[in-house]
């Protein structure tokens, strides 16, 4: 067995890979760069190594750093997680090159499956289906039109060397073709530096559905069973589970034993997925199931396939590493129960999922889920890197005990100040189509309005708690309730936090009404709200929340219009606020005075920072 290991990755995926690392007595070194110098993984480590500024291509992106810092702590493999360098052929050879493990597949299986029309050559070579179209040599702009015309519109143009829905355009009439052709290429070169492309017919209600493998150095290989990753939004994943809905055993059996051939025909060694495109339109059967691709590495998905299965997926990557046979023949595994996960981002879907940076001043998990993150209470989230917090996973004895557990730990999670798609992803759980397991890539983009829209107001009852909410006998105003949800009963639960730091979790009716919290955040149903109380209770100046004016996200202040006692008009420009590279101009909500203004130009503000705050004209 490997004795150390140096993961060449951050977040999520490397606390991931530290713990089972852990758990089999493995030392393991974690990389980072600059802004990830307090970050979970480097803390979680037996050791840590700098290798270079925040942006990944000045660390991350670095083979030769990564591979120095291995040298350096004298690990004896590298383990790459997912994203960044895992599946880079190039790398991998260089691990080895340099005398270490490489945790991963073999180079030459990586380049085979690394460009998307040589790889469905091979698999049409080994028997496994693929998606009717042209993946030829000729890229003459005619020529591939003339392709498309045979296979039939609407037709996909795909980067061959693209990914994650980079260089790739849908076409549905012969006059669209040129352009989306143009289009196309020009990302592709820009992305990947390889302008190919391939044409293939577009599957009008696709169902994104992969199988897990895993092969050793003996020559076996065997599958762990299907996952449907078909809930997606621009082609990057949302929520994933396993097995999928709707997959009769028979097709099951074919299913994965096509991916079983696919495996063995590049001679593979370690995790991989290969995913497959289904025509949904009159159910799941295998002769409508098609080969895309193969990812040859670790995904991100991987625990609902360890959660229906029993296995530890990143102790068989470094058990195999090592030189050991599968743990577990192919009649050794079953589907156990039925498992889901989401996907928790910090970004905003009211605001077209822009990203949401900041520190999270506060964060709760669900107690009764599986929760795969990279963060902490007090941690950053970086605008250098994927924005994922954390992974929700949920296991019930069937899917809709699954859905519901996973229901209820995204109702249980709180995040704040940083907005996170947590109310999109309850409201995507709750759709009577997923519900029914009626479930297709296009599910998302047909109800994308009533997922994104913005919760209704507050009820009454949240609205008289937010106000009456009160710090404990003793305390000032300051050391307020965190936050608070409605139980069963309609009685608020509150959670506050004494001088100390101390939180205690209280019901509503047990709070005093000494003086008021300054503020108070709510979460019901994965939304949050924050209450400001501006005057003490009983002054009669203000409700919750009136004429506060807040951050809507982290960024600069580069002009302020009003000054403190100014009388401005609803509508009236107050500031002006850089945020993403755009300029947010913020108005008065009303008629009124220039109560309270927290901010002056230059000044970096966080998300939901107090900027101004206005009362009602007399």
């Amino acid at each position: 067995m490997i004795k150390s290991l140096l993961i060449a990755n951050r977040g999520e995926i490397a606390c991931r890979i530290i713990r089972t690392a852990r758990a089999l007595g493995i030392r393991t070194v974690a990389v980072y760069s600059d802004a990830d110098a307090t970050a979970l993984h480097v803390q979680q480590a037996d050791e840590a190594v700098h290798i270079g500024l925040s942006p990944a291509r000045e660390s991350y992106l670095v083979g030769a750093q990564i591979i120095a810092a291995a040298k350096a702590t004298g690990a004896e493999a590298i383990h790459p997680g997912y994203g960044f360098l895992s599946e880079n052929a190039e790398f991998a050879q260089s691990v080895m090159d340099a005398g270490l493990v490489w945790v991963g597949p073999k180079p030459a299986s990586i380049t085979a499956m690394g460009l998307k029309d040589a790889a469905k050559k091979l698999m049409a070579e080994a028997g496994v289906p693929v998606t009717p179209g042209y993946m030829g040599e000729n890229q003459d702009p005619a020529f591939l039109a003339r392709q498309a015309d045979d296979i039939g519109y609407p037709v996909l143009i795909k980067a061959v060397a693209g990914g994650g829905g980079k260089g790739m355009r849908k076409v549905d009439a012969p006059s669209e073709f040129a352009d989306a052709l143009l289009s196309c290429q020009r990302e592709a070169s820009a992305s990947f530096g390889n302008a190919h492309v391939l044409i293939e017919k577009c599957i009008q209600r696709p169902r994104h559905i992969e199988v897990q493998v895993f092969g050793d150095m003996q020559g076996n290989i065997v599958h762990l069973f299907e996952r449907d990753c078909s809930l997606q939004r621009r082609h990057q994943k949302v929520i994933e589970e396993a097995p999928a809905p709707g997959m009769d055993e028979e097709t099951r059996e074919q299913l994965c034993a096509a991916a079983v051939r696919a495996a063995k025909a590049v001679d593979y060694v370690g995790a991989g997925t290969i995913e497959f495109i289904a025509d949904a339109s009159e159910g799941l059967r295998a002769d409508r199931i098609w080969f895309m691709e193969m990812n040859t590495r670790l995904q991100v998905e991987h625990p609902v396939t360890e959660e229906i299965t029993g296995v530890d997926l990143v102790e068989w990557q470094l058990r195999v590493a090592s030189g050991e046979a599968l743990p577990k023949r192919q009649d050794e595994l079953s589907i156990n129960g039925w498992a889901m996960e989401a996907r928790l981002y910090a970004e905003n879907p009211a605001t077209g999922f822009l990203p949401s940076i900041g520190t999270l001043d506060h964060l709760v998990f669900p107690e009764d889920l599986r929760v795969d993150t990279g963060v902490t209470e007090g941690g950053e989230v970086s605008p250098f890197y994927d924005p994922m917090i954390a992974k929700l996973i949920a296991r019930g004895s069937n899917r809709d005990e699954a859905s519901a557990e996973l229901r209820n730990g995204i109702d249980g999670t709180e995040v704040w100040p940083v907005k996170t798609n947590a109310g999109f992803l309850g409201r995507l759980l709750d759709l009577p189509e997923f519900a029914a397991g009626d479930v297709d890539t296009g599910l998302i983009a047909r109800a994308v309005d009533a997922l994104v829209t913005p919760p209704e107001p507050e009820p009454e009852e949240l609205r008289e708690a937010a106000a009456l909410l009160c710090a404990s006998p003793g305390q000032s105003p300051v050391s307020a309730a965190l936050g608070f949800r409605l139980n069963a009963s309609s009685q608020a639960e509150a959670r506050i936090k004494d001088d100390s730091g101390v939180i205690h979790d209280v019901l509503f009716s047990e709070v005093a009404e000494d003086y008021p919290a300054a503020d108070v955040l709510s979460f019901v149903d994965g939304f949050a709200r924050r209450y400001v109380l501006a005057e003490p209770r009983g002054s009669g100046v203000g409700g919750v929340g009136d004429g506060v004016i807040l951050s809507p996200m982290p960024g600069r202040i580069i002009a302020v219009d009003v000054a403190a006692g100014d009388r401005v008009a609803k509508g009236q420009k107050l500031l002006t606020l850089e945020a993403m590279k755009m300029e947010h101009s913020l108005t008065a909500p009303f008629d009124g005075m220039v109560a309270e203004l927290n901010c002056e130009v230059g000044a970096q503000v966080q998300v939901e920072a107090l900027l101004a705050r206005i009362e009602l004209a007399e």
